[in-house]
């Protein structure tokens, strides 16, 4: 087990994003997240979970009310468990926490603006990008429609640069929680204090006997779940290969060429 913590894991997650206790970590993160959109200067868990302890604990943060230095009002949401339809779920979320907002009576649709981050440790297909941000626009113009619901993908895989390439703290904040498992010290804490907190907050030996018991079985559980999503994406990959054979056979190709293409055994390629 390494020095710190996998923040990936429901466990590790939670302790580092989802407590009063560190919220400054997430507010510094959304903050380098919003640059140049948005600064926050306060947050709110408004149902604050308990870190969870079985396996089927949704790895959520529902409802972060966070507040702006302008006063404004915004919901941040953020998820980080792999799951199928993937993009579906992320849409789901923020729907219902837009709709969570509404009220009886004589209500004028002032809807807060709601954000979602959601962390990728596999990639969607067609994903090329480290940060992917989706807003609501005119096809046409490009014009923005509305800002009350942000979807932001952030696809772990493909951040592959080393420490001292990182140009800017958010690609800091990247590098570190992608590589914190591995990690033999926190890097930047001199350039920036947030990364000496996350050092305290992040490290296995301050955690007790009952908490790393908790973090171990949910270390399981991750690893169990990204088993499992390799073995769906290996047969989704097989599936594809015999559905390219069958429509080469349909348009004549002897199979000495379908092998050639495919890898599929001329058996295989005969029982299609």
């Amino acid at each position: 087990m390494g020095r710190f913590i996998n923040p990936f894991t429901d466990y590790g997650f939670k302790k580092i994003f989802g407590q009063e206790i560190s919220k400054d970590l997430l507010i510094d993160f959304l903050n380098d997240l919003l640059k140049g959109e948005r600064v926050i200067t306060d947050l709110t868990f408004l149902n604050n979970e308990q870190l969870p302890e079985w396996e089927d604990a949704r790895a959520l943060i529902y409802d972060i009310h966070c507040t702006t230095d302008t006063g404004e009002k915004i919901i941040v949401e953020m998820q980080n468990k792999s799951q199928a339809y993937f993009r579906e779920r992320a849409l789901f979320y923020l729907s219902h926490a837009v709709t969570r907002q509404g009220q009886r009576g004589d209500w004028m649709f002032d809807i807060k603006a709601v954000y979602g981050v959601f962390f990728m440790n596999f990639l969607l297909k067609d994903n090329v990008k480290l940060r992917t941000d989706i807003i609501l626009a005119d096809r046409e113009t490009g014009q923005l429609f509305s800002d009350k619901m942000r979807p932001i993908f952030i696809a772990l895989p493909v951040f592959d640069k080393e420490e001292e390439k990182c140009e800017n703290d958010f690609e800091r904040w990247i590098y570190v929680l992608k590589n914190m498992e591995t990690l033999k010290r926190m890097p930047f804490k001199a350039r920036k204090a947030v990364f000496e907190k996350l050092e305290e907050v992040a490290d296995v030996a301050s955690l007790s006997k009952e908490e790393r018991r908790r973090y171990e079985n949910s270390v399981n559980v991750y690893r169990t779940n990204l088993c499992v999503l390799d073995a769906a994406k290996e047969e989704g990959r097989e599936e594809e290969r015999l559905t390219n054979a069958r429509r080469m056979k349909a348009e004549g190709l002897n199979s000495e060429l379908i092998n050639r293409i495919t890898g599929l055994s001329e058996e295989e390629i005969a029982a299609l």
